[in-house]
């Protein structure tokens, strides 16, 4: 079995099964949805009372989600990330943030990977969901870290938003049980001395692939899977700085307002600045049609670019 890789799952079935799992636990969890409805399946069977289908209808399910959670539930609402975090903005700001609710939103096609296109790509949801105050923003890499997250989120007393990409046929990445997931930390997937890729969600695997080849050139390459962009791991990022110089932020998704811009606010923050920095992510545009990877590429941050520019940096 290769490095970084021990298989694939499909997190949108295992974020199901983990609201499932804690339904068991407790009679205050509700399902609601907008219209994705089959990673709810098992919940359904078993509790058609607290389970809500509004259709195409974002706002609703949002609207649904935050009263349930003012009479004192636990509601997880899945559905696609474009139409929960832009179509239903003013719902989640004013119903669920502005309330500080404990209402968790889990949203599907991260970056451009739907496939349908400028509509329903989620290239701007980090920055959106981010600039919320009380609003916290995971992007899982590895579909097994999301069961943690979601069983974790049962104490968890304000919103959440949890994003994933594809959500089917994930990689899994790291060795079940390895790594204790926490809102507020990150992950040092690959230790390195050269330079440092700081890197959520999908893109993941490509940055631990890059580094691999890298590897091969004798450049000794650091990957910091920032799960957990809100609140973000300050200390992991500045030990990155100290020990590595050299910073390549790579997302799936605008590059500016995500992650990027996060890792910038604390560098400016805490006075501590890189021998070179660069975001590597979806420029200004609204990208079209075609399959994940190859926009990526076209784009400019696919593993191509990610490579070339660590050389650039360190040699």
């Amino acid at each position: 079995m290769a490095k970084y890789d021990y298989g694939y799952g499909s997190s949108r079935m295992l974020a199901g099964q983990a609201v499932y799992e804690i339904g068991q636990k407790s009679d205050k969890i509700w399902g609601v949805t907008s219209d994705i409805g089959s990673s709810f399946k098992k919940f359904r069977e078993a509790w058609p009372d607290r389970y809500v289908d509004t259709g195409i209808a974002e706002q609703t399910a949002t609207g649904i989600a935050a009263g349930l959670a003012i009479e004192g539930f636990k509601p997880y609402i899945i559905g696609m990330i474009p139409f929960l975090t832009m179509r239903a903005f003013e719902q989640v700001r004013t119903d669920i943030c502005y309330q500080n609710l404990p209402v968790t939103i889990i949203g599907t096609g991260g970056g451009l990977v739907s496939g349908g296109g400028a509509t329903h790509n989620a290239m701007e949801d980090v920055a959106i969901m981010r600039t919320l105050a009380n609003m916290s923003v995971v992007s899982v890499s590895d579909p097994n870290l999301i069961t943690q997250l979601i069983h974790k989120s049962l104490d968890f007393t304000g919103p959440l938003f949890i994003r994933q990409a594809g959500g089917r046929n994930d990689r899994v990445l790291y060795e079940p049980g390895t790594y204790n997931c926490e809102i507020g930390k990150g992950i040092l997937a690959r230790a390195g001395k050269d330079a440092t890729i700081i890197v959520h969600g999908g893109l993941v695997a490509d940055a631990l692939d890059t580094a691999e080849a890298l590897s091969g050139e004798g450049i000794d390459v650091r990957v910091i899977d920032m799960y957990s962009i809100k609140p973000i791991d300050r200390e992991l990022v500045l030990a990155a700085v100290t020990e590595t110089k050299n910073i390549v932020v790579v997302e799936d998704h605008l590059k500016r307002g995500g992650l990027f811009s996060a890792v910038a606010e604390v560098l400016a923050e805490e006075g501590a600045y890189p021998r070179k920095c660069k975001a590597l992510g979806v420029p200004d545009v609204y990208a079209g049609y075609g399959p994940g990877e190859e926009l990526r590429e076209k784009y400019g941050y696919g593993k191509t670019a990610m490579a070339q520019t660590i050389r650039d940096f360190v040699r």
